[in-house]
Parts: structure tokens; C-alpha cells; sequence
């Protein structure tokens, strides 16, 4: 029983792996041959009785025909104008032989009936094997028009992500079970549009709301802490501005993220931007502290001009090359490439596993502790992530070897390109 079970669930998970299209198309084919089988099994039954009736009747018509007419017939030397006729078989026979004559007609009519029947069942089989085959080709061509729609939804689905919300279907057609799924589908991410909307909304609000009483907070320590100080809180009042200026920049960053995730609509000015030439400036703003920390910064770029926020593009870099210092191990070294329409920055480091890099662009995310600045809060790629999604551009990561990591930004998109 229990082999018995093992095996069904085997088969069942076979089945279950062949594609949709596949088992309705030969669903078609299996329904068509099935029914090609019972007609051609009702047209030999009906063709077999048939014959065996007409042979039936040669019998008897033959057996009540009598020989001679009264003329006298000598079964050695038959006449040649004596005979019997069946009139039902349309034969006429010697009368002296009738009988073994008889027995010949029926045989000869029975092999051909039998030849007649298996020649139709030989010839309609291949016809029905090969209408078997054709009725699945047309339910494989038939299954992708039914389900083009359903296809258009799973495209979708993979498609959408929460930069790309405000996409919807909009399947035409008549209001039957796809379209009413299509619309469902639609009616959900317009649910989902709303909550991401509402979220972005909440942490730009709070991020800005914040500002204001850290600035004056900020404000009030550097005036009611001004020196001359008593002994022991001028450490105090640099660890107070310390924290306060962390806070400040953590809500920046949320309030950047924020601002690139609702990303660059179709109407947003652009502005022609060289992103070499931010990535030089980057690199020379942050050349000082990577020299503090033992860290070679060097840097190969060609130039690129797309249309973009060159804000968010320079908040992009910036954070491209800073994660890549402080991410990295004492005299190692970051390296800063665009070559065509790819941004890469190279940098040296402790070893990552395959499931951190997953990790590595979702928000607070910070793997370990082996970096060579203890500043940030974990959204640095997250930030990076989002702005590039905003300029059509796709990011990757790959390990370094023996360590390290590899950052890719790649821009693909043509609506940020034109011809200068």
C-alpha cells in the first residue's frame, strides 16, 4: 500500500511538472482519439452484422433453389441449360454442383468481408492517428490563444515591483472568467500602489518633521554648552552633538530614499548629466577619508551622458564609493570604472557568502562588523538601488575574489540617452 501510494504521488508530481498548454492540448488529442475509436468501432460492428446478413440470405436463397425445373439431371454430367439460380446473390449455378458451389460463394464473400473490414480498420486507424495528431496541434494553438491573457498576467506580475506600481493590464475583450481576472489583478495593485504611496508619504513626513527639533536641539547644545565648560561635559557635549549629527544623517538618508522611490515620472524635467564627471568629483570629495582609513582609491571612467536627476545620480556614486570604503580592510583598495553604459565599483574586503548578497540592498542591512568605519545605518545600497531604479538601470552585486565585493549599475534604458 504503501508503494502503491509512493507511486501515484510520483506520477502525480510528474504530471504536475508538465506545463498547462501541454496537458489541455493533449487532453484535445485524447477526447478527439477516444471518440475517433468509438466511431470506428460502431462502423466495423455495423459493417460486420451487414455482411453477415447478406451472407445469411445467400445461404437461404440458395438452399431453396431446386434443381432442374423437372428435367432430368445427372449429377456426373450436369447440362449446361439446366441450372439453379440464387436470385438473392445474383449467381446462377450448375444444379448438380449447388451445394459445394455454394460453400465456395459464401467462402470467397466471407475473406472478402474479412479483407474488406480489416482493410477499413487498418486505413481508418491511420487516419484517426493522424486526425489525433492534427486535433493536438490545434488544441496546443487554440490552449495559447485561450490562455494569452492568463500569459499576460504571470508577465505582469513578474514585471511589477514597487517601482513600477502605477502599471496596469487593462485586458480587453469580452467579460468572461480572464477578464474578470485580469481585472482583479488590476484592482490589487492598485491596493498595493495606495499602501506603498501611504508608506513613502509616512517616512518622508516623519523624516521631515524630525528635522526640525534635531536642528534645534542641535542648536541648543552648541549654545548652552559653549566653552569655558565645567571639567568633564565638554566629552559630554561632543558625544550629545555626535548622536545628534548621526540622527540628522539617518533622516536624510530616509527622506532620499523616500524621494527615489517614488521615482522619475514621464513629465519630470532631466537634466543632461556626465556621469564621469560626477564620479571624478565623488572620488575627490572622498579621496581624504579613505586615505585616513589606508584605503587606495583609484579611478577609470569614460564618459557617460544620459537624462537624469543629477542630484539623486551624485547621491548615487556617493554612496557607491563611501560603502566601498567603509566596507573593506586596512591598505586595501576601492576602484571606480564606467565603461559604455556600466558603473562598477571594485572594492577589497572580507569574504561574502552567497545568502548576504542577497541581503546586501534591503534597508539596515549591515553584515558584520569587519568594516574600516563604524558611520552608517545599512541603507547605503538600498539608496543606490532605489535611485538607479528610478533611471531605468538595473544593480547587481558579485564577490570579489578572495574577498570583497563588485557593484554593477547598469544603465539600459534608451528614454535617458539621446543623441548629443
Amino acid at each position: 500500500m504503501l508503494t502503491a501510494a509512493r507511486a501515484r504521488a510520483a506520477l502525480r508530481g510528474r504530471l504536475a511538472r508538465i506545463p498547462f498548454r501541454a496537458r489541455l492540448a493533449a487532453a484535445f488529442g485524447g477526447l478527439f482519439l477516444l471518440a475517433g475509436a468509438g466511431l470506428l468501432g460502431l462502423v466495423v460492428l455495423l459493417a460486420r452484422r451487414g455482411i453477415t446478413q447478406r451472407l445469411d440470405a445467400i445461404e437461404v436463397s440458395g438452399g431453396d433453389a431446386q434443381p432442374g425445373d423437372g428435367q432430368s439431371m445427372s449429377p456426373t454430367e450436369p447440362s449446361p441449360s439446366a441450372a439453379s439460380t440464387a436470385p438473392d446473390a445474383g449467381v446462377t449455378v450448375p444444379s448438380g454442383d449447388g451445394i459445394a458451389l455454394r460453400k465456395v460463394v459464401l467462402n470467397a464473400a466471407q475473406s472478402v468481408s474479412d479483407t474488406a473490414v480489416q482493410q477499413i480498420v487498418l486505413w481508418s486507424g491511420i487516419g484517426l492517428l493522424i486526425m489525433t495528431a492534427l486535433s493536438a496541434l490545434l488544441g496546443w494553438w487554440l490552449a495559447g490563444r485561450a490562455l494569452r491573457p492568463v500569459a499576460a498576467v504571470t508577465d505582469a506580475a513578474r514585471s511589477i515591483s514597487e517601482q513600477n506600481l502605477h502599471e496596469r493590464l487593462r485586458l480587453t475583450g469580452p467579460d468572461d472568467e480572464l477578464h474578470r481576472l485580469a481585472d482583479t489583478f488590476d484592482t490589487m495593485l492598485d491596493r498595493l500602489e495606495k499602501s506603498f504611496d501611504s508608506q513613502r508619504r509616512f517616512v518622508a513626513n516623519a523624516s521631515h518633521e524630525l528635522r526640525t527639533p534635531l536642528s534645534v536641539q542641535r542648536a541648543l547644545l552648541e549654545v548652552g554648552l559653549a566653552d569655558p565648560l565645567p571639567p568633564g561635559l565638554a566629552d559630554v557635549r561632543e558625544d550629545l552633538l555626535t548622536s545628534n549629527r548621526d540622527a540628522e544623517r539617518l533622516l536624510s538618508a530616509l527622506l532620499l530614499l523616500a524621494r527615489s522611490d517614488r521615482g522619475l515620472a514621464e513629465t519630470d524635467p532631466l537634466e543632461a548629466t556626465d556621469l564621469a564627471a560626477l564620479a571624478r568629483q565623488t572620488v575627490g570629495e572622498l579621496r581624504p577619508s579613505a586615505e585616513r582609513e589606508g584605503i587606495e582609491l583609484t579611478l577609470d571612467v569614460r564618459p557617460l551622458e544620459l537624462d537624469g536627476d543629477p542630484v539623486l545620480l551624485r547621491h548615487l556614486l556617493t554612496n557607491l564609493v563611501r560603502n566601498a570604503i567603509q566596507y573593506n580592510e586596512p591598505d586595501g583598495h576601492v576602484h571606480v570604472t564606467i565603461t559604455g553604459r556600466t558603473l562598477t565599483v571594485t572594492n577589497t574586503g572580507h569574504p561574502l557568502a552567497d545568502d548576504q548578497l542577497a541581503r546586501l540592498f534591503e534597508p539596515f542591512q549591515r553584515l558584520g562588523q569587519e568594516r574600516t568605519a563604524t558611520e552608517g545605518h545599512g541603507l547605503g545600497l538600498s539608496i543606490v538601488r532605489s535611485i538607479a531604479a528610478a533611471h531605468g538601470a538595473t544593480v547587481t552585486a558579485e564577490p570579489g575574489t578572495p574577498g570583497g565585493l563588485t557593484v554593477r549599475v547598469d544603465f539600459l534604458g534608451d528614454r535617458w540617452f539621446r543623441e548629443r
